[in-house]
């Protein structure tokens, strides 16, 4: 067998010159492939000011009066927190997880990426991306990692890039910061802010070494990872990423030791736009506040409009968070039960029959039924779809039920659940401090404080007393409680008069027993003109026509309107647009907008404290007196009770010195109510959670709200209130016609 010859030095030579070539030709593509990336031939790469001005979606965030965080406007859950916010625990944990020589690279970590493979046989796993990396993947990339080797490779050298230039531009601080403001932590929560509110109900300041592990480990999955869906997996992944923290000196052992024996212990807060305080305000202010930009043409330096959703403003309300909460807790404690009193009351009866168009109006305004129309179904196969049983989820003071139900049927159950709706505000200031426009925001989106009207009852007569009282008749004068025919202003009108007391008896007590024929005697005598203009001077907002009717709250109003309009009675006369809003600022703390309140001087000031005398009269002795005898409110409280015909609506108005609030309750059509006014009267459906409110608030000291009396005007009130100052005389009781009409302008 022949040997093989030794190469020579001609063929090392040569191989060596190949090998070189292959080198040196491989440097030049790779030379190549970046400046082409680098001139943007795979792609736009982010400018100078790009940099300077990373995109990403900001959520904006709503703020009550008492710098509680309400909620945010959100395409993703993202809200920016600075580096001296953020626990070290988090940045350690980070660090020793994602990139263990961060503070050593520019942007790139060499040492790293040809020591990959070695670190992975050690047992230290280690990403290949840099935190500076990542954070140009998130910031200027697609912000998915291509699957495809292809074209991985050009997304890959593109974040080389940015991550050199985000090095050069910003600190190590600041690259860290960003990185922890833009990574998705899952559950809809973008940014450390928002994933330490949403799975510890905390801040990111206060985040301890546990819960910081918790947090970075779901970045290797949001799903896999998940402490909610896989908490085993999360669990293993947090005492992995603790032990990584010991492994590099940010941690002790024997404290790593102990962490690691404990549960998650999560504190869910999960975000949404169908939960949480103030899910309606939330609603309608970011509708006010779009069309307040639009109409005010209040834009972004380059022209274009504001993105609620995606530009980070901060937008300062008034909404006392402590007071939201007491008025969302005192709506669900009683209609929960006034929901199983209007059950029992149609257990057994059939509450459609004769309304059995609701039923079919309720199916065409259903958004299946529009659906079944647009994919060209007959109305035939509509109604045999709305027949069939489906899985759907319904709503229930017990919380959501799973159920299989006709679609029909879930009109009908949907039409007999009782809907509800509350606001609360400071009569000074016009600062509303609690709204409640529904009794769930995810199945029953309509507003119904500021967006829906109802009829509003008897709350509206004391717009009536008013112009009487303003005209010259005094609290204590008398009237006869009979049959009463107002004339002269259109056709004659005599109201009902159920519950009638017998007798003569005051103003003041025909108010707080709600007398129709003595409120009708008082129409008579000021006409329907100048309560319509009192009512519209007063922020009614809505139609009411100069008809004698109006005496008993035959228009309609929204309990924004009606609760604006009691203010006055309390402000000494002075109406105060009702405010929600107070400012707004853009992500960096420049103000867009500032609200000021429009202010009215709607009635004398000595007739408005005259109706807060009258006022607690329906507290003291009339419909209001559960007040005092079933809550225990001995304090000076007024208010009016109100009820529609056939008991479709019911209203509770109340006033203390330093808040107005109105409640109302009702079905969502007029036609389905409770049969009897005992049950269906505004003093059972809606006074309630007024007291259920106010308690609590009278509770909270940290609040201010104290139970003295009404303030009376400067220099005291020129009306006499002591009715026992009247005795036997003929002007103090019944009246002198002629008196009368000479004092009344007659």
């Amino acid at each position: 067998m022949q040997r093989k010859e030794s190469l020579s030095l001609e063929d090392i030579k040569r191989y060596n010159r190949i090998f070189w070539k292959c080198v040196g030709g491989f440097v030049l593509f790779i030379i190549l492939i970046i400046s082409a990336t680098g001139l943007g031939l795979f792609g736009e790469l982010p400018s100078f000011r790009d940099l300077e001005n990373p995109k990403s979606n900001l959520a904006s965030s709503i703020l009550s009066e008492d710098k509680v965080e309400l909620g945010n406007y959100y395409v993703q859950n993202r809200s920016n927190i600075r580096f001296k916010d953020i626990s070290p625990n988090v940045i350690n944990a980070l660090v020793a997880t994602e990139d263990v020589r961060f503070l050593d690279h520019s942007g790139i970590d060499f040492k790293r990426t040809f020591t990959i493979i070695f670190y992975n046989l050690i047992g230290k796993k280690q990403g290949a991306s840099t935190i500076t990396q990542q954070l140009a993947l998130n910031l200027f990339s697609d912000k998915a990692r291509e699957k495809s080797v292809i074209k991985r490779i050009p997304q890959k050298l593109k974040e080389l890039i940015v991550a050199v230039k985000l090095e050069r531009n910003y600190t190590k601080e600041e690259i860290i910061t960003m990185y922890l403001n833009t990574v998705d932590f899952g559950n809809n929560s973008f940014g450390i802010k928002a994933a330490a509110r949403t799975y510890f109900n905390t801040t990111p300041a206060k985040l301890n070494p546990a819960q910081a592990a918790t947090l970075v480990g779901i970045l290797k999955g949001t799903t896999l990872y998940s402490p909610t869906r896989n908490p085993e997996r999360a669990l293993g992944r947090r005492n992995l990423i603790m032990q990584k923290m010991v492994d590099e000196g940010f941690l002790d052992q024997p404290k790593a030791d102990e962490l690691k024996a404990q549960d998650l212990n999560l504190d869910l807060n999960r975000t949404s736009h169908s939960e949480g305080l103030a899910t309606y305000f939330r609603a309608v202010l970011k509708k006010d506040i779009q069309d307040t930009f639009e109409e005010m043409s209040i834009r972004k330096a380059d022209g274009s409009s504001y993105d609620l959703d995606r530009d980070g403003l901060r937008i300062y309300t008034t909404i006392n968070s402590k007071m939201q909460r007491y008025a969302e807790e005192a709506q669900k404690e009683y209609m929960k039960t006034l929901q199983q009193q209007f059950n029992a009351h149609w257990k057994g009866r059939d509450p459609f029959k004769g309304n059995e168009n609701l039923i079919i109006q309720g199916m065409k305004r259903s958004d299946r039924y529009k659906v079944l129309k647009e994919e060209g179904l007959s109305e035939e196969e509509i109604q045999e779809n709305f027949n069939t049983p489906t899985s759907m989820e319904i709503f229930s003071w017990r919380g959501n039920i799973d159920t299989m139900m006709r679609p029909i049927d879930s009109i009908k159950y949907y039409k007999m659940i009782l809907r509800n709706s509350m606001m609360a505000m400071d009569p000074k200031s016009g600062e509303i401090k609690a709204w409640v426009g529904g009794i769930s925001f995810e199945h029953f989106k309509y507003d119904q404080v500021k967006m829906g009207t109802r009829q509003v009852g008897s709350t509206a007569k004391p717009f009536t007393y008013a112009v009487g009282i303003d005209n010259g008749l005094s609290p204590c004068y008398q009237v006869n409680n009979v049959p009463f025919t107002v004339t002269g202003y259109g056709e004659p009108w005599t109201p009902r008069g159920h519950g009638s007391l017998p007798g003569y008896l005051t103003l003041r007590k025909a108010l707080a027993n709600s007398q129709n024929f003595i409120t009708a005697w008082v129409m008579q005598q000021v006409g329907p003109t100048a309560v319509s203009t009192l009512a519209k001077r007063m922020g009614i907002t809505t139609d009411v026509p100069p008809y004698p009717s109006i005496a008993l709250g035959s228009f309609e109003a929204s309990v924004y309107d009606m609760t604006g309009a009691y203010s006055a009675f309390v402000n000494h006369g002075v109406w105060t647009e009702p405010t929600y809003l107070l400012r707004i600022e853009d992500k960096n703390g420049n103000i867009l907008y500032e609200r000021k309140p429009k202010v009215v001087q709607a009635l004398n000031e000595q007739t408005a404290y005259v109706m807060t005398y009258m006022l607690k009269g329906v507290v003291e002795e009339g419909t209001g007196v559960r007040l005092r005898y079933r809550y225990g409110l001995s304090n000076p409280i007024g208010g009016k009770t109100g009820t529609t015909n056939d008991n479709s609506d019911g209203w509770f108005m109340a006033i203390t010195p330093q808040l107005v609030a109105g409640v109302w309750t009702g079905c969502e059509d007029r036609a389905i109510h409770f049969r009897s006014t005992n049950l269906g009267e505004g003093a059972n459906t809606a006074l309630p959670i007024f007291a259920l409110f106010i308690k609590k608030v009278y509770a909270d000291s940290s609040l201010g709200i104290r139970k003295g009396d009404f303030e009376a005007p400067a220099g005291g009130s020129s009306i006499t209130l002591d009715c026992n100052q009247y005795q036997g005389s003929d002007t103090g009781t019944k009246g002198n016609k002629e008196d009368l009409d000479q004092r009344l302008g007659f």
